[in-house]
């Protein structure tokens, strides 16, 4: 416990000091709850204690929390958004043959009052004055009974009682797998404020934003439930079920016919548990002495399946330690929850069915997540490719390197879906907000496999060595602070000396694309002359590959004038170094560019734009030229 605290203070304590030093400000929590669940109607009750401290320079007179679990009844904002989206999330919806046709149906539309979600919040109180409480679909919203001035602190009591509903999607009970409970967004938390101003986005399916605090929380239920989750247990050696020290056998009462399971979870902007009757709990250990908790369900089908993913997440940890940093916490749980995947603070709820290949990238992604989402926690809401994409960017990197055979280009299926994005004419700026796509389509790829490529892309602009060091520095110098896209620009220019405020312009801000081709190559006496145009609004510098008739190469690199940066030759990372020359640079205003090569020596065979098929190029059949 003391070891714990001691983490908490750490954290907060480098929080601070940073604070100081670049006015940077973030709201603290600190949550006690006590909660009862009654397993026999899915109802429970509780009671929460909840500290917060402004450190911002603003006086509040309101405060918001969520009510995730108000969305899932018939009539919600999304209730309504699945009825209104051409391609809902097929999980949530079921299909009916109308005639010959086949309409979707949302599943929330037809929940019975005993199957909804709802969290209901009473008596709230500040310092113990009754405060105005009123619920607005999926957010309270508080008005205060006294103004929270700038670096003060205060104190939210309430009473809520809740519903868990069938499982529609993440949280919910008796899915399709099984999982009796899985309880993920099912408290009233309170919303992010920051230096944006309050982030108070009603529920519609998408992600999340959170405060950092505390959560000390005590969880009563049936004494045959094993729960696995956020925090790490405190009374291990009272409630069994795998968790308690080694040598230590647990004798309940005979007459024992609930359990409360105890945890603290220090530094985390969320806390969510499962539970199930059935649940098997293995627990190994992973790099730097961390707790890893497997918890599936006696199912002989899937218990191999379940074995066998130990080891690799064991070694897939380590891989993100050494890439990213140190997972600064002492647990993380991957716990069947029977619904895809999620990340939550130090575990994942996720499908434990189907392939093995699928439960590992399933596992390794939601681990990734716990680097992106819950240490570093962009605003998922309003820029979901920070998060998703750069997860993408590590499971990949992190897929191969536990795969036998390892990809020339493990990012591959990320450009393939991006350019089947640009090809539908349905992609929109990655500034939008998460709830604001018009297709779940665009939604997936513009947040998964576009905000995967703008790292891989960057491997292309700066070389793989400094965004291997530019994700670091972005970790170390921004976890726990809410980084915004700004932040890793900086954070790679800083590493790399180049300028790059263009790149997140026109990638992340625009629909702009990367269009470039060999418009012609002319003999002109003792040289080729080889003409390149820029098709796409969106510049880059070019790589060019030129191979010769007696099986040489030779590379040429034309930098982009805007970004001021020279990269080093990348053939020398992959050991065998290619003479390159650099030749001057391209500014984006001419739409074309010629240089010439010397036939002196050798005859030209082929020349190839971008040999690494890491610039994002829409249309890459003028990209190469043969000479037959």
């Amino acid at each position: 416990m003391k070891k714990i605290l001691l983490l908490a203070a750490i954290s907060l304590n480098f929080g601070t000091l940073f604070a100081q030093s670049t006015t940077y400000w973030q709201q603290q929590v600190d949550y006690k709850m006590d909660v009862v669940m009654n397993v026999k109607n899915y109802q429970y009750k509780g009671k929460q204690e909840l500290v917060y401290t402004n450190n911002s320079s603003d006086t509040l007179k309101r405060v918001y929390y969520h009510l995730f679990n108000n969305a899932f009844q018939p009539g919600s904002e999304m209730d309504a958004r699945l009825q209104s989206i051409k391609d809902p999330d097929a999980r949530m919806v079921n299909k009916i043959k109308v005639g010959d046709a086949e309409i979707k149906e949302s599943r929330i539309k037809t929940l019975k009052p005993n199957e909804i979600g709802y969290l209901n919040v009473s008596n709230f109180k500040q310092d113990g004055r009754i405060a105005n409480a009123k619920t607005v679909g999926t957010i309270l919203e508080v008005t205060l009974a006294k103004p929270i001035l700038p670096h003060s602190k205060t104190t939210f009591t309430l009473d809520f009682e809740g519903q868990v509903p069938v499982q529609i999607r993440r949280s919910g009970r008796n899915n399709v797998e099984g999982i009796e409970l899985s309880m993920a967004q099912w408290y009233p938390k309170i919303a992010e404020f920051d230096f944006e101003g309050w982030h108070a986005d009603p529920y519609i399916a998408r992600e999340f934003q959170g405060v950092w605090g505390n959560f000390d929380v005590n969880i009563t239920i049936d004494a045959a439930y094993v729960l696995g989750g956020s925090g790490y247990l405190q009374n291990k050696n009272e409630i069994g079920h795998g968790y308690q020290d080694a040598g230590i056998t647990v004798v309940h009462p005979k007459n024992t016919k609930t359990l409360t399971w105890h945890f603290y979870a220090p530094m985390v902007h969320d806390f969510t548990w499962a539970a199930d009757k059935n649940y098997l709990h293995d627990l190994v250990k992973g790099p730097n002495n961390v707790d890893l908790h497997f918890l599936y369900k006696n199912n002989p089908k899937i218990i191999d399946n379940w074995k066998n993913l130990q080891p690799l997440m064991a070694k897939v940890m380590d891989f993100y330690n050494k890439t990213v940093g140190d997972y600064p916490y002492k647990q993380y749980s991957f716990i069947q929850g029977g619904d895809g995947g999620m990340e939550y603070a130090m575990c994942t709820l996720m499908l434990g069915e189907g392939k093995f290949e699928g439960i590992v990238g399933t596992a390794t992604h939601e681990l990734g997540h716990s680097w992106f989402q819950h240490i570093l926690a962009s605003n998922e809401s309003k820029h979901p490719w920070m998060d998703e994409g750069f997860t993408s960017y590590i499971e990949d990197l992190a897929i191969n390197e536990i795969a036998v055979q390892k990809r020339e280009n493990p990012f591959e299926a990320s450009y393939k879906a991006y350019y089947k994005l640009v090809e539908s004419g349905k992609e929109h700026p990655q500034t939008t907000h998460g709830d604001r796509y018009n297709e779940n389509f665009a939604y997936s790829i513009a947040s998964y496999s576009k905000g995967s490529i703008f790292l891989s892309q960057l491997e292309y602009l700066i070389g793989k060595d400094n965004v291997g060091k530019t994700l670091k520095k972005y970790f170390q110098d921004f976890k726990f602070k809410h980084p915004t896209p700004n932040d890793i620009k900086r954070t790679a220019e800083r590493i790399s000396g180049a300028n790059l405020d263009w790149y997140l312009t026109d990638w992340t801000q625009t629909t702009n694309t990367i269009d470039y081709g060999i418009k012609a190559v002319n003999e002109a006496g003792n040289s080729s002359k080889i003409i390149l145009e820029r098709i796409g609004r969106m510049p880059m510098p070019i790589d060019i590959l030129v191979e010769y008739t007696d099986g040489t190469q030779e590379r040429f690199y034309i930098p982009l004038r805007m970004m001021s940066f020279e990269k080093e030759n990348p053939s020398r990372s992959i050991g065998t170094e290619i003479k390159r020359t650099v030749l001057s640079d391209w500014a984006w205003a001419y739409p074309t560019y010629e240089f010439s090569i010397s036939k002196t020596k050798n005859t030209i065979k082929k020349i190839t734009i971008d040999p690494s098929k890491l610039m994002a190029d829409v249309k890459q059949a003028d990209n190469t030229f043969e000479i037959k």
